[in-house]
């Protein structure tokens, strides 16, 4: 196990690294195993210095949560109000989804000992909805100009089933492709997405895929 050592940085360093070590150790032990004793060592911190930070090790679990979903959803975030083509856009953020860093084995280790967690804490609970809704809102988003692109009308209840239909389609190939990757060639899982939402949003054939093949 690496162990830091310990060294007078700025507060907001010290804290970025305190959360971090929470995911190291989530990552490695679960969420009952990353005690606060077990994230100080990884830290390199004593335990009264976490105390100056989190006030409770449920704090920082929910900072370490937030951390997570942020890496997760932010890059889709970013390309859902780049400028350019829609159907570019919605290709690169279904490609960001569905590759490393966010399609790997540790980022859904780390999801998947947080997301038993959150039908039991409401506070874990509340930033999942958070950020599932804002990455709702990047989909819908791009939904709506693809359709205004092609001239298509498009209402607010369509959009936003789409968009909810789509995010469940890249769940599912993400855990599938993470979880069993040695049974998919190298960019399967991510061309199987983009031809099933170029159906689902009917667009031509090779609208979303025929760059990426390319």
């Amino acid at each position: 196990m690496s162990r830091r050592t310990y060294q007078r940085v700025p507060e907001a360093v010290r804290r970025d690294d305190l959360i971090a070590a929470t995911l190291d150790c989530v990552a490695s032990f679960g969420i009952a195993g990353a005690t606060v004793r077990e994230i100080a060592a990884r830290a390199g911190v004593t335990g009264g210095l976490i105390r100056h930070y989190f006030d409770s090790k449920d704090q920082m679990l929910q900072a370490a949560y937030r951390q997570l979903m942020t890496d997760m959803c932010a890059p889709s975030h970013a390309i859902a109000r780049e400028e350019g083509k829609a159907q570019d856009c919605l290709r690169r953020l279904i490609l960001a989804n569905l590759t490393p860093p966010i399609a790997d084995a540790r980022t859904i280790s780390l999801w998947a000992a947080f997301i038993g967690h959150i039908p039991i804490n409401p506070d874990l609970a509340s930033i999942h909805r958070e950020h599932y809704l804002a990455f709702l809102e990047s989909l819908d988003l791009l939904i709506v100009r693809c359709f205004q692109e092609l001239g298509r009308l498009m209402d607010a209840k369509q959009s936003r089933r789409l968009a909810v239909a789509i995010n469940g389609l890249i769940d599912g190939l993400w855990l599938e492709g993470s979880l069993i990757d040695d049974m998919f060639d190298t960019g399967e899982i991510a061309g199987m997405a983009l031809q099933s939402i170029e159906h689902m949003l009917e667009l031509t054939p090779g609208a979303l895929t025929a760059e990426a093949g390319s």
